[in-house]
């Protein structure tokens, strides 16, 4: 009954039908364009959130994000161990003062925490997935060390060279422009501290004149609050604009021993991961469906799963195919001698 409850986020229930419609306008399959997505990327992405967060948590636990995974680990194993491997790339030690953008309800910062003991703040526009954090850190006995502000990570409020290590999991795509965000990033980041992300990317085997390939970019971008999906090229290429050393980057979907949308893959099933099954997401489609209809969840409930849904089909899809990654992954430092 949580999903039903928290459905909508922040929205008042009567408004979310509306906010669904004026959500799904913003894309291309309701006839949206690109420069109207990033004009009010700060309206849609909130909105997304405020409709997905809590499908996102009933589905995937804490931590939204994927993961590579090796054979008889589970998913939340594997997500897990994508953390701690952020946390290890960044050299993380206790007592030192570390940004995550883009946090959602703080899942991955949670875990980093007590991994690597430093203390973190979570940056996130979105009120609901902040006070959602706010109550999980109380929880789990964090708040002391981690907290979060609300903000936008292209006008960050904090001062030049405030943190010692800065990470985004699968959060900067959300960005309309990659190189204004990896320079707010540059600019709180201490000198010759680092900087790491797992990216949302279509790779070189996107091909822009294929339209099958347009058809599954724009279901990832309508299911997943996205502007725009960037190449990994562009990632490159606004972090090295931005003032960054690239000590290293690589997409590691590509090495996985099993495939990163296997949780979403219709022809898989999980007990572990249940509810992202093709029986669990019928069961949850279902629930949702009987639950708007008695009225204890809003209407334009079913219409969020549904985008939901398509955007899990234009995942497992492009991942298929090999033209996009969620693990687009990067280390960067920021020169002791900051030229900029």
């Amino acid at each position: 009954m949580d999903l039903a409850s928290n459905l909508g986020g922040k929205i008042e229930k009567q408004e979310v039908l509306s906010a669904v419609e004026q959500y799904e306008k913003y894309h291309v399959f309701h006839g949206g364009q690109e420069e109207e997505r990033k004009a009010n990327y700060t309206d849609m992405v909130n909105k997304y959130y405020d409709l997905a967060t809590s499908f996102y948590e009933f589905g995937w636990g804490e931590s939204f994000h994927f993961a590579p995974r090796w054979k008889g680990e589970d998913l939340r194993e594997s997500i897990k161990r994508h953390e701690h491997f952020l946390a290890l790339q960044l050299g993380l030690k206790p007592g030192q003062k570390v940004l995550d953008v883009g946090c959602g309800i703080g899942g991955p910062l949670r875990e980093i925490s007590r991994f690597s003991f430093a203390s973190i703040t979570g940056l996130n526009n979105n009120e609901y997935q902040i006070t959602r954090g706010k109550e999980l850190n109380r929880v789990t006995g964090v708040n002391k060390t981690c907290d979060f502000v609300k903000a936008d990570f292209m006008k960050m409020p904090f001062p030049d060279n405030s943190f010692d290590a800065v990470y985004a999991i699968e959060a900067t795509c959300h960005a309309p422009d990659a190189y204004g965000c990896y320079k707010e990033i540059y600019r709180v980041l201490r000198p010759g501290q680092y900087f790491a992300a797992y990216e949302w990317c279509m790779t070189d085997s996107f091909d822009p004149s294929n339209q099958e390939h347009q058809k599954i970019k724009a279901e990832i971008e309508i299911g997943d609050g996205l502007p725009d999906i960037r190449l990994t090229t562009k990632c490159l290429e606004a972090l090295k604009q931005a003032g960054f050393e690239v000590i290293w980057e690589k997409d590691l979907a590509v090495d996985s021993p099993l495939p990163w949308y296997l949780p979403l893959d219709t022809s898989h099933f999980s007990l572990s991961s249940f509810r992202l099954t093709a029986v669990g997401r019928f069961f949850t489609k279902n629930m949702v469906k009987a639950l708007e209809f008695i009225g204890l969840a809003p209407k334009g409930s079913l219409r969020v799963q549904d985008f939901l849904e398509k955007a899990a089909e234009g995942l497992v899809e492009g991942g298929k195919r090999e033209i996009f990654t969620p693990m687009y992954f990067f280390l960067a430092r920021k020169p002791v001698s900051d030229s900029n």
